[in-house]
């Protein structure tokens, strides 16, 4: 039997079937023995099992998660925390443990503590829309984005082998990072981005809606998302996202000096530098 083989025979089970577990679901269908959901919300059970996104689905994690050789983590942060903290009493049968969560560490260090029949590995998908939950969710999600994994001492390389095969059938591709940089660098490109919107849309006066073009509605469409799932992102990555907010405002602090001086060489330095950036972190692709 090849190891394809192998992958194929697995039950997956997916805690949380929101917007990123709801996308996972239906993006593994064909892959897999069979997807099974846990969600605490019985009317999103009701939708996953009604429309066929998955097999089994419901709000007892112990009843869908027995039969699981690989378990899915899409629940909010402190949900996939709280889930790893009672996963023992949920599978009592080997698996490989993954999460999507959009912080690292505390997850790595949570899922480190697992017993051993769990094989555990982090991953974060870097893709979403500012609109959460099961009826946003689609298969086409992740095609083309980065996938970060990031391995404990622990990982096996079944481990290993089986996570890179799911972000290849679901169409991102592997970044493989240890869990601090991930958090470092998504402060940097996710998080500190969310929050710049959000201030952005807040200081905008409501009077301007008027006059509100695609240029804005770009620049602020990450205000859009959840309150309620950044707070939680954010807390987890508070440590990494306060440096990333200095650098910005000193960014914001020699543009502001620049047109406050009318020192237009300079400002026109410091707007061609930040284009550079761009080119260079986006691959120029706008």
């Amino acid at each position: 039997m090849s190891q394809e083989d192998d992958f194929r025979g697995i039950r997956v089970g997916i805690v949380g079937l929101g917007l990123m577990g709801g996308s996972m679901a239906l993006a593994l269908r064909g892959y897999f023995a069979a997807i099974d959901g846990v969600d605490s919300d019985p009317a999103t059970i009701e939708m996953a099992v009604k429309q066929g996104i998955v097999e089994r689905g419901g709000v007892d994690a112990g009843e869908i998660l027995k039969d699981a050789g690989l378990i899915l983590l899409a629940a909010p942060i402190q949900g996939i925390l709280d889930t790893i903290q009672n996963l023992e009493g949920f599978s009592a049968q080997p698996a490989v443990v993954m999460d999507l969560g959009s912080s690292k560490c505390r997850i790595v260090e949570a899922m480190d503590g697992l017993p051993e029949r769990f094989d555990p590995i982090g991953g974060h998908p870097m893709c979403g829309k500012e609109k959460a939950g099961l009826a946003h969710a689609e298969a086409g999600l992740f095609r083309g984005a980065p996938f970060a994994l990031s391995v404990l001492e622990r990982t096996s390389q079944r481990a290993r082998a089986l996570a890179e095969w799911v972000v290849q059938v679901i169409g991102a591709h592997p970044v493989w990072i240890d869990a601090l940089t991930h958090d470092r660098w998504t402060a940097a490109t996710s998080h500190t981005p969310y929050l710049l919107s959000n201030a952005l849309a807040a200081a905008t006066p409501r009077s301007a809606a008027p006059l509100v073009g695609p240029g804005f509605r770009s620049t602020t469409r990450l205000a859009g998302s959840s309150v309620a799932m950044m707070m939680d992102i954010l807390t987890s990555n508070r440590e990494q996202i306060l440096p990333a907010l200095e650098r910005v405002r000193e960014q914001v602090q020699r543009i502001e000096a620049c047109l406050a001086g009318n020192q237009l060489d300079e400002l026109e330095s410091l707007l061609s530098e930040g284009a550079s950036h761009y080119s260079v972190l986006t691959g120029g692709i706008s």
